[in-house]
């Protein structure tokens, strides 16, 4: 049975794309490490890249060659100073030189080194080859697979070996929705706590807290930077900012200094419905204009749907619960990671697997069993509301204007936050002993959509607005 951290389910990373930017950034990581296991490293004349796929038909909009060079340059998409990433691309254009795991100057030319092929590997839409040429003529060659949520894999099998060896400890492993019900009927426990049972068999409990903190302050972050930031997104679309002006009407004369004292500002304004929907907007808007525009978010689960949880979650500090911390901020991600784990060891996070059911929709199945359980929810009826949110995001297809995650991206977090408050209140409504359709009924109907989708439907550019949409329009 394979087993996943919430902490893989909410990571932090740099923008645009989980399975696209941050994918391409950890294997190219991966890739060091193997050629320094190998002793390889340090014989390295040269280094050729090759995208594949789904990589190379939307890897220009996604910022996947420039992941790459910074993955290949030995930096952090955690920890990189934002500011850095285009000053260093900058450099390399202007020299051609780049320093391999920032210890290892060698030759390299952007447009002929990073190749991009529009076939497809057989394994996976997302696949990458690394391959460097030794200075003794020797060649060493790797392949990785972006899979979605910035996991990265070279082999299925090996991949799943390696899960089982780190999570045997889990106390109550989980592979469908049903086993969640059994546990916490016979714990009596809600999710949440189950969930923290699961994690603390790995860390303890200040490390939880901690590394929840930290992936709740980069979504306030987000947010925050998002609604204080005007102008147009790069790429070439001419897309907008919207997040900065809705945020100008909403907050009016209200001041604040820092991101703690505006949500005080925002939880003393007079809020009617119409305010809370544009509110909403505003924070899942705010969120995936800093992604696109290579900021750092969470990728819950992904990065083309970053903006959803933390705009559900801040709907509920804001707007719900005025008197919420930090402990209910722990319950909405700790549930929230488990149902993201439930698609992802069922289903597809990966758009170019499944279509933007696999983002958007998950990412709204997640908000909407996390908030269910915040406003009382029994663990049924989170399950209820992860349900209700993904069987209406079914068939959602990823079909992204010039590759970039903008145009549908971007309004679609809008959307699915926006779904996942009214499935929670569906659930809420709902008796738990009725359920007509189960989450895992709905999870197994969205792999089947998934792969009955056609390819061009799936993160290619190569269908739906994509094509029907001129990028001189825009």
């Amino acid at each position: 049975m394979e087993s996943i951290s919430v902490f893989d389910m909410l990571s932090i990373g740099v923008g645009p794309s989980s399975s696209h930017t941050l994918g391409p950034w950890r294997a190219a990581q991966m890739w060091i490490k193997k050629l320094q296991l190998r002793e390889n490293f340090t014989g390295v004349a040269s280094v050729q890249v090759n995208l594949y796929g789904s990589l190379s038909l939307t890897g220009k909009g996604h910022a996947t060659d420039i992941a790459v060079i910074m993955g290949l340059m030995g930096t952090d998409p955690v920890t990189v100073e934002i500011d850095s990433i285009q000053p260093a691309i900058d450099q390399l254009k202007l020299n051609n030189i780049l320093k391999l795991n920032n210890e290892k100057e060698i030759e390299f030319n952007i447009s002929e080194n990073i190749k991009f092929n529009r076939s497809f590997l057989e394994f996976h839409p997302n696949g990458i080859k690394f391959e460097a040429t030794l200075r003794n003529g020797k060649k060493t060659r790797d392949t990785y697979y972006s899979i979605g949520g910035g996991f990265v894999i070279q082999k299925e099998r090996a991949r799943k070996k390696r899960q089982i060896e780190k999570f045997n400890n889990f106390p109550f492993p989980i592979e469908k929705a049903t086993e969640i019900l059994e546990y916490c009927t016979a714990e009596n426990i809600t999710i949440s706590e189950l969930v923290l049972k699961n994690e603390l068999s790995l860390r303890d409990p200040d490390r939880i807290d901690t590394k929840l903190k930290a992936i709740w302050d980069v979504m306030l972050d987000s947010m925050y930077i998002g609604c204080h930031t005007e102008g147009v997104l790069p790429g070439g679309l001419n897309v907008r900012r919207r997040a900065y002006d809705t945020h100008e009407t909403l907050k009016g004369a209200k001041s604040y200094s820092n991101k703690y004292e505006w949500i005080t500002s925002i939880r003393n304004t007079e809020v009617k419905f119409r305010q809370i929907l544009k509110w909403v907007t505003c924070f899942a808007l705010a969120v995936n204009e800093v992604n696109a525009s290579l900021g750092r978010v969470v990728t819950a689960p992904t990065n083309g749907s970053a903006g959803v949880i933390p705009s559900v979650l801040m709907y509920y500090l804001v707007i719900e619960n005025h008197k919420a911390d930090f402990e209910h901020i722990k319950k909405f991600l700790l549930v929230s990671g488990e149902i993201g784990s439930l698609f992802k060891k069922n289903a597809t996070i990966s758009a170019a697997m499944g279509g933007c059911q696999a983002e958007i929709g998950v990412s709204s199945a997640m908000a909407a069993g996390a908030l269910t359980e915040l406003m009382g929810g029994t663990p049924a009826q989170v399950l209820i509301a992860a349900e209700i949110a993904m069987e209406h995001h079914l068939g959602l297809t990823c079909d992204p204007i010039a590759g970039l995650v903008q145009i549908p991206c971007i309004e679609r977090n809008a959307m699915g936050a926006i779904k996942a408050i009214n499935a929670c209140e569906m659930a809420l409504d709902r008796d738990p002993n009725d359920v007509k359709i189960p989450l895992d009924k709905v999870i197994a109907t969205m792999w089947e959509t998934a792969k009955d989708m056609t390819s061009k439907y799936k993160e290619t550019s190569e269908g739906g607005l994509a094509v029907q949409v001129n990028i001189s329009d825009c």
